[in-house]
């Protein structure tokens, strides 16, 4: 029977990478370590904000001629607020606001903004979903996103006849830690689980394990013979776990959200002692 300790932390004693940017890595171990887990970070990928441009200016000042505002993240929808704060005190009304996943759609809410997002889901995938962008010839949309990703958004709306506007707001790029940093997190700390929620997170570890002395094998230390190909990988889309299969991880598991709650549960499913 499980007692009410391991019911409180289900994940005590077990090891936990995360390789998400910050804040979020530093948000997500408080949750992981109430779990009783022990915890590393290592972020793989750094957002840079992009200077304002006068493309940039022009399209936050013709804010209102849009009917769709799609925001793709938490981050692109912090960096958009700030940027709107300064041309906009009072939002222009009759916006359509949308958030790829429950994140995003807080911050937005937090502003007072009424957002829709798919009830299921937190891909472009599920946002596309939506019957308010699927007859959608005609209208103006902008989409508030990184510098470079994934074009499912803008190509699948400009099939439905929309007028598509990208208003790039930070770029990605990998991080490059250094030897001592990776040999601590990869080699001596030897997860048993790593949370990895992009496709660019999953590259970038892949080149730094096949990279590690001995491949990914880790051979010296109380965790000895530890391989990191084995870790569970918690990915946020089957496209994702599709990407980490192909580099050789082969344990995936998408958890139930994005929330910190979700991912800690994700992880508790797999290593739980009550398993």
């Amino acid at each position: 029977m499980a007692t009410p300790h391991a019911e409180s932390h289900p994940l005590v004693g077990r090891r936990v990478l995360i390789c998400r940017p910050e804040p979020e890595a530093s948000r997500l171990a408080q949750a992981f370590e109430a779990a009783g887990a022990h915890i590393r970070t290592l972020p793989l990928i750094v957002r840079e904000p992009l200077p304002e441009t006068p493309e940039q200016r022009s399209l936050l000042l013709d804010l209102d001629r849009f009917s769709h505002i799609i925001v793709v993240s938490p981050y692109a929808a912090r960096r958009l607020l700030e940027a709107l704060d300064t041309w906009w005190p009072q939002l222009p009304t009759g916006l359509r606001w949308y958030a790829v996943g429950a994140g995003t759609a807080r911050v937005l809410a937090s502003h007072g903004l009424s957002v829709r997002r798919p009830a299921d889901g937190w891909t472009s995938e599920a946002l596309l979903t939506l019957p308010s962008l699927r007859h959608v010839q005609g209208q103006s949309v902008l989409i508030a996103r990184g510098e470079h990703g994934r074009e499912l958004i803008r190509d699948t709306l400009e099939r439905r006849g929309a007028r598509v506007t990208a208003l790039p707001l930070y770029r990605r790029q990998p991080a490059t830690p250094d030897e001592p940093t990776l040999r601590a997190a990869l080699d001596e700390f030897a997860p048993e689980a790593i949370v990895a929620l992009s496709g660019e997170t999953i590259d970038q570890l892949a080149a730094l394990v096949a990279n590690r002395p001995g491949g990914a094998v880790n051979a010296q230390g109380a965790n000895g013979g530890h391989n990191l190909y084995d870790s569970l990988m918690i990915v946020p889309a089957e496209r994702v776990a599709r990407s980490a299969r192909a580099a050789g991880f082969a344990r995936s598991r998408l958890p139930a959200g994005m929330a910190d709650g979700d991912i800690v549960a994700a992880v508790a499913a797999e290593l739980s002692p009550q398993r």
